[in-house]
């Protein structure tokens, strides 16, 4: 029987933060590779919205988890805030609480009913999402630092860590917004704005595509990295090979379902686009499908890199 110090709450806020640090790199981005134009404006705006709410939630799972509302000690949390150095917590402190600030005020830019491009918050808007690719990128890089700074748990303390968890990030930063626009989408009055729909979706499930093929080479190597490590690293990872404890949350719900099927289902509709320059086409069905196993997969990731981490033995200091 394992005993476990890390539960949900911070799988939870490991999945969250990522999806929300994805979010804001995923709309400011796009914000500002519409140039001129203006042409992702309504996918940044989407993005905008997602980034604090994830994140915000997460960060009060992990408050939580970490006894902060025990009866008598509701806000021992703040004392993170006394302590400025490189210890993962203080640094994490620090990049979450700015991380908010800059993701509301971004929001903010967006939140007028009247909110276009060019408009008179565009100059902030732009500035702020200058900002937020390398805030976002580095939000989602520390939540796979901070299993990585353990050295006494050998399935954590890999260098490969970081990068899985940022391209899961961000890849579940798309399937949001793809999921949140697919389930608000109602059609548009001119077929020249159905085919900027259409067009800007292309540019999410090509680069969700991207994320996910790079994704899936992070993950055999961390796999390989362990196993040509002599020692620790090498036992710990054999709780998600074959046989091993964790081998079918991790193969089938984190390979399989959260990144084999989406990526096969959007190389189906992004390839006739890609090598035929036909007209992007996409179902509704498959832009809420698709993120859905995406954002299933992402939470499977955290999951059972948290729970492998605790099961397998860890070494002395």
């Amino acid at each position: 029987m394992h005993e476990l110090t890390w539960g949900l709450p911070v799988v939870a806020y490991l999945f969250m933060a990522g999806l929300g640090a994805g979010a804001l790199t995923t709309s400011a981005s796009v914000l500002l590779r519409g140039g001129p134009s203006g042409r992702y404006f309504d996918l940044a705006r989407y993005g905008a919205f997602i980034a604090p709410v994830p994140v915000a939630l997460g960060s009060a799972l992990l408050v939580f988890e970490l006894g902060s509302f025990q009866a008598g000690h509701w806000f021992r949390f703040l004392n993170l805030y006394q302590v400025i150095n490189l210890s993962p917590m203080s640094i994490g402190t620090w990049l979450l609480t700015l991380f908010l600030g800059v993701s509301v005020l971004y929001a903010y830019t967006f939140l007028s009913r009247s909110a276009q491009h060019g408009d008179v918050r565009d100059g902030v808007r732009r500035l702020i999402a200058w900002a937020g690719i390398p805030l976002g990128i580095g939000v989602a890089v520390y939540t796979g630092v901070l299993l990585g700074a353990m050295p006494s748990r050998p399935f954590w303390n890999s260098p490969v860590l970081a990068m899985l968890f940022l391209l899961s990030s961000i890849s579940t930063g798309i399937a949001s917004i793809i999921l949140v626009r697919a389930l608000l989408h109602r059609g548009h009055a001119t077929p020249q704005a159905e085919q900027n729909y259409h067009e800007s979706g292309y540019l999410l499930s090509a680069t969700d595509t991207l994320m996910i093929g790079l994704e899936l080479l992070t993950v055999f190597l961390f796999l390989m990295y362990a196993q040509l490590t002599v020692g620790n690293a090498r036992g710990a990872i054999a709780v998600v090979l074959a046989g091993g404890e964790l081998s079918t949350l991790f193969w089938f719900w984190v390979v399989s379902v959260g990144l084999l099927v989406p990526a096969l289902i959007e190389l189906a509709v992004i390839v006739p686009r890609l090598v035929y320059h036909r007209p992007y086409r996409s179902h509704r069905s498959i832009d809420i499908l698709v993120p859905v196993t995406v954002l299933i997969g992402g939470f499977m990731l955290r999951y059972v890199v948290v729970l492998a981490g605790q099961i397998t033995f860890p070494i002395g200091l």
